[in-house]
């Protein structure tokens, strides 16, 4: 059984999951055993492009829909598609695939690298805020309060929303500084119910990981709202632990 998806519009996408895995790069994220498999993510460089590929083997979640077990690179394939039609900015997915032999499952996602963007933790590590003037911090905040936003008027949880798993880059654009902001590891991604649902898992997680003071988070807050089109009370009292 083999279950595959390619980027039509990449002339990067090979036509097998063999010729993919046989594809080597560095160990960014080295394989580790959980979820009774395995799971680890090589940079390689195709092309002139720089590529992100997850392996894995027999790395497997269950659902009720899929009680005997799938591939989690496939639920994080159908995430990165969803939270793109949504509206937010997500690593573009050059191939994903998987297959079931006699051993087990065997499945690989590849995908871009996000050019030019930087983790928000390491952002603020490197001290860029203090080089920012009010204007452009207000601006960084509200493009982040929209992103999650339109994530979240999708019924979509992130799922492990920490600072490090948002991007931002700032780039001058006709003489002013602009911010974009991009999502990364929706592997635990998935739907919820209700809007509410997903907007407080993710945004208290994202307290707990963040790197504001009350008066920025309030803020952060405050757009968020807005977007939302709806007031959580909750939020602004949530502190960072």
């Amino acid at each position: 059984m083999t279950v595959a998806f390619s980027n039509a519009s990449s002339d990067l996408s090979q036509p097998s999951l063999d010729s993919w895995w046989q594809t080597q790069g560095e160990w960014v994220e080295a394989p580790n055993e959980r979820r009774s498999g395995c799971s680890g993510v090589q940079r390689m460089l195709q092309h002139g492009q720089l590529l992100y590929a997850k392996k894995q083997t027999g790395h497997t979640y269950r659902s009720l829909l899929h009680p005997w077990g799938r591939p989690t690179v496939l639920r994080e394939r159908d995430a990165l598609l969803g939270a793109l039609k949504a509206g937010v900015t997500v690593p573009e997915i050059v191939y994903c695939a998987a297959e079931r032999g006699a051993d087990g499952w065997r499945a690989m996602l590849v995908t871009k690298a996000l050019e030019g963007f930087t983790p928000l933790d390491e952002w603020y590590a490197s001290h860029a805020r203090e080089q920012c003037d009010a204007a452009l911090q207000q601006q960084l905040l509200r493009q982040i309060a929209r992103c999650l936003a339109n994530l979240h008027r999708a019924r979509r949880q992130h799922g492990c929303m920490y600072a490090k798993h948002i991007f931002v880059r700032i780039q001058a654009a006709a003489s002013e500084m602009h911010c974009e902001v991009a999502l990364l590891d929706l592997e635990k991604s998935r739907r919820r119910l209700t809007r509410k649902q997903a907007a407080l898992h993710d945004m208290l997680q994202l307290r707990r990981h963040s790197p504001w003071d009350q008066a920025d988070w309030q803020s952060l807050i405050g757009h968020y709202q807005q977007a939302m089109g709806r007031t959580f009370k909750t939020l602004y009292n949530a502190t960072r632990r």
